[in-house]
Formats: structure tokens, sequence, C-alpha cells
């Protein structure tokens, strides 16, 4: 299987984001990986990237409860970024949650196409690998 160049993950719990990146390199996944903290972060920094003139990662995991800025209202935002691959780019919905009012609120994002409950497993990240192409 091939890997894509960028991951994103967004999220407040380093224990997951240290279980996520070393499942990514158990499947090779991809190249580089971002991660940020919250929403408002990630909105700066992808923001930063398209600002540069670079691609934005293809695959976002995206966790919905954070602290400053929370996984929806990061939806309303990464929608606005300018950017010629925005269309592109997978979110994912990486969630404890199993609350049917989320379920039902992603199909409002275009950009959302998948919602994974934690823990993530290699067969999440592989089915995520093999909808990136």
């Amino acid at each position: 299987m091939k890997k894509i160049k960028t991951a994103c993950i967004i999220d407040d719990d380093p224990i997951f984001i240290y279980g996520t990146k070393r499942l990514m390199a158990e499947v090779d996944f991809c190249e580089t990986v971002l991660v940020f903290q919250n929403g408002q972060d990630a909105i700066d920094g992808l923001n930063k990237i398209t600002a540069n003139g670079e691609i934005l990662p293809c695959v976002i995991l995206l966790d919905l409860n954070m602290p400053i800025m929370n996984g929806w209202e990061f939806l309303e935002e990464f929608v606005k970024i300018p950017n010629h691959n925005r269309e592109k780019v997978i979110i994912h919905i990486i969630s404890s949650s199993v609350d049917p009012r989320d379920l039902g609120r992603i199909k409002n994002y275009e950009v959302v196409n998948n919602y994974i409950l934690k823990p993530i497993s290699k067969e999440d990240l592989e089915s995520a690998l093999e909808n990136s192409f």
C-alpha cells in the first residue's frame, strides 16, 4: 500500500498522540506527522502552511473534545482556509464519544470521511490510508 506524504493529529491527549504515531509508523502511514494540541493551534499552523504555498496534510485525525477550540469549531474554521488542495483533505473524527448527536452532526461536514472510536487501531489507519487515494 502507498503511504501519504503528510498526516495531522489534532488532539490534546499525549498518550493518544504517542500511540497513534507508533501505529502510523507500523503501518507505514505517512512521511510526516504534524501534531497540534487544539483546534486553534491547528488552524494557525495550517494557515501558515497555506501562506507558505505548501499543500495541506492529506489526512487529519481530529479529536472533538479539546480546550481552546474544539473539533466542531475547528471544522467551521477549516472550511474557510483558502488552499488549492483543501478539497483533497480527508478528516477522520477520532472520539471516545458515542453520542448519537455527534454521529448525526458529522453528516453536515462534507470534509469528514469517518468517525473512529478511540483507541484507534491498525485496521482504522489502514482503512483511512485506502480512502486517501
